[in-house]
């Protein structure tokens, strides 16, 4: 034994490889195959021979047939596979190539997407201050078309969570309540919500593959993004003029106050987790920075000459206000992450949908709503 192996290894071993090179050889159809001159003698081994090393082919590639591949004929089954399993590995680079850009800084994926952003956001903001600032009927336009985009990217996303609901019933709804809450008042948000259950009981009886819980999403996708801003509404034809659009657009610039800070101390120091499987990005650390921001945001419209809100009547309405809009993103982040989202929509380029940038502001308006209608700072409801 030497090495480690003995001879009688060594023997099995160069027998073995022999056989692999007699079988390998007759593979090379056409082709002569016949020992070096200086090899004669080759598969005649004895076992004083065993150990020799072993010869290596010459094989003369004008004898094969023409064309590649010499070794074996491709059936078009064969082929056809062959192929398959060269798209599939193209396909896996591809994800590979795809999942490092994801995980690349945003600027290096794209050095003008701060741009986009900040153009789109500035296009947002003109468009609301205009509307809400023009008068009553610009505004429940704007609220009744953003109503209706909400609806579609809601309906859109839960699609893909393995529900069908009814999008054309869903959609109208949403776009109904803000003008029948500005026509009629609550009576006429109560008269939307009743036509719609109708319909739905309606639609979930004579289609047979509608199920319980896709009435319940139809419904629940109309109220969501079409009842819950009435309350801008409300407070907007409730309070004199100009306070109405003053107040409203001061909600907006809140929820913004809101997102701003929560952005920007959660980016920076952010280690702890709010919701780590609704939201991972979302931090406690942010959740309380948006907090102060709306609180000092409230605070600082109460030392504004004409308004009656106290200090502490605007920290309370602060801190709930914030915790509310804090509420509606982590909702809407739960609907995106259940249907499989990163954004509900393009809409907005450099933001994602419009129910991305509106998902705060729902419970946020109805909450200021019922704040102001309990403490007195609304003089009356329309009904």
């Amino acid at each position: 034994m030497r090495g480690g192996i003995s001879d009688d290894e060594k023997k099995s071993r160069a027998r073995r490889a022999r056989e692999r090179l007699r079988q390998s050889a007759p593979s090379i159809k056409g082709a002569r195959c016949e020992p070096k001159a200086d090899h004669i003698g080759f598969g005649l081994l004895t076992d004083e021979d065993e150990e020799r090393e072993l010869p290596p082919l010459a094989c003369d590639p004008a004898s094969a047939p023409p064309g590649p591949p010499w070794h074996y004929d491709l059936s078009e089954e064969e082929e056809q596979a062959r192929q398959e399993k060269r798209e599939t590995r193209q396909e896996k680079r591809d994800r590979l190539k795809r999942k490092a850009l994801d995980k690349a800084p945003q600027k290096l994926k794209n050095p003008s997407d701060l741009q986009v952003r900040f153009r789109t956001g500035a296009v947002y903001t003109a468009v609301t201050v205009v509307c809400v600032l023009a008068g009553n009927i610009p505004m429940v336009l704007m609220l009744m078309a953003v109503a209706g985009i909400c609806a579609g990217e809601f309906f859109y996303m839960l699609r893909s969570d393995a529900k069908l609901p009814n999008e054309m019933l869903g959609i109208v709804a949403a776009v109904l309540y803000p003008a029948s809450v500005y026509l009629a008042g609550l009576i006429g948000a109560m008269l939307v919500s009743l036509g719609l259950l109708l319909a739905l009981i309606v639609w979930y009886v004579f289609w047979l593959r509608a199920r319980i819980p896709d009435v319940g999403v139809s419904f629940f996708g109309a109220a969501y993004t079409g009842l819950l801003l009435c309350g801008l509404i409300v407070i907007r034809v409730s309070l004199p003029e100009p306070w109405g659009g003053i107040v409203v657009l001061l909600l907006f610039l809140s929820v913004w106050a809101n997102d701003a800070f929560a952005y920007l101390v959660g980016s920076k120091i952010g280690r702890h987790k709010l919701a780590p499987r609704t939201s991972p990005k979302k931090s406690w650390e942010g959740f309380f920075a948006g907090l102060v921001g709306s609180v000092l945001f409230w605070c600082a419209i109460s030392f504004v000459p004409g308004v009656t809100m106290s200090v502490v009547q605007a920290v309370a309405f602060g801190a709930i206000a914030g915790c509310m809009g804090v509420l509606g993103d982590l909702a809407e982040s739960r609907i995106k992450r259940n249907s499989g989202f990163k954004d509900s929509g393009t809409i907005m380029p450099g933001h994602g949908g419009l129910l991305d940038r509106s998902d705060s502001l729902f419970l946020t308006s109805i909450t200021a709503a019922i704040l102001m209608v309990a403490g007195g700072c609304i003089p009356y409801v329309v009904f």
